[in-house]
């Protein structure tokens, strides 16, 4: 089971006192990340002013200090509209892209996604599809490009903890009967991110955890960092493993 560490998300600067915002606070905190297990980092650049950003001259430098801190270490970037809300804006943005992250995250929910999925896979970055419900698992399944993407976030959109694993057996289901076999990494937010990482460890798969998805330990304490929470998903998947 691999552990992603999901530094920062679309929260405001402030949100956590040790949210990454700045480059180097990011590249900081993905080494500590790392250091306490996490295999992967997923993370949203930021502007000067801490809003999110995809422009070139934003990546260019995080990415070249996340690479310089985590050498070989795969590094996950957002395209989410969260960052950049005009769809056609965001595509001119990442054709623009001059560094590359490993790959990219694409929610088929979201408006111009196919098209943005379609131009990361031509310039050869891995695609990883967000899906929040069993529509865009069946969206993922109509486009015919599983087969061109790296994997699928279940990443089911309900703050009730019941109906985010329902949903995620939802999109399992339909993933099942579509035939589409790539890697899953289930993840919830806030009061569901604990139980729905719990879950999937459950179930081996593959999960992430940080910052952006969840501010509290799952005792329900504030956590210290990212590699506080990367940490004790590091010690339940370890004690999963030791069980299997």
């Amino acid at each position: 089971m691999r552990i992603t560490a999901c530094l920062n998300g679309d929260r405001r600067p402030g949100a956590h006192p040790a949210l990454p915002v700045s480059a180097e606070q990011v590249a900081r905190d993905a080494a500590a990340a790392v250091a306490a297990g996490a295999d992967a980092v997923h993370v949203h650049p930021r502007a000067a002013d801490g809003a999110e950003a995809l422009d070139p001259q934003v990546l260019t430098p995080l990415l070249e200090r996340l690479r310089a801190e985590i050498p070989g270490v795969p590094v996950s970037v957002t395209t989410a509209l969260s960052a950049q809300p005009d769809p056609w804006l965001r595509y001119d943005l990442v054709q623009r892209w001059g560094a590359l992250p490993d790959t990219a995250t694409v929610n088929l929910h979201e408006p111009g996604a196919v098209e943005v999925a379609r131009l990361l896979v031509d310039r050869r970055v891995g695609v990883e599809a967000g899906l929040e419900s069993a529509a865009s698992a069946r969206l993922l399944a109509a486009t015919g490009l599983a087969a061109e993407f790296t994997g699928v976030l279940v990443e089911p959109a309900h703050a009730a903890i019941g109906a985010a694993l329902e949903e995620a057996a939802a999109i399992d289901a339909v993933l099942d009967r579509a035939g589409i076999d790539l890697p899953r990494q289930m993840h919830g937010a806030d009061g569901t991110a604990w139980p729905v990482l719990e879950a999937a460890v459950a179930a081996g798969r593959d999960v992430r955890i940080g910052l952006e998805d969840t501010l509290r330990t799952s005792a329900g304490a504030e956590a210290a960092d990212n590699a506080a929470l990367v940490a004790e998903a590091a010690r339940l998947v370890s004690s999963a493993e030791s069980r299997r």
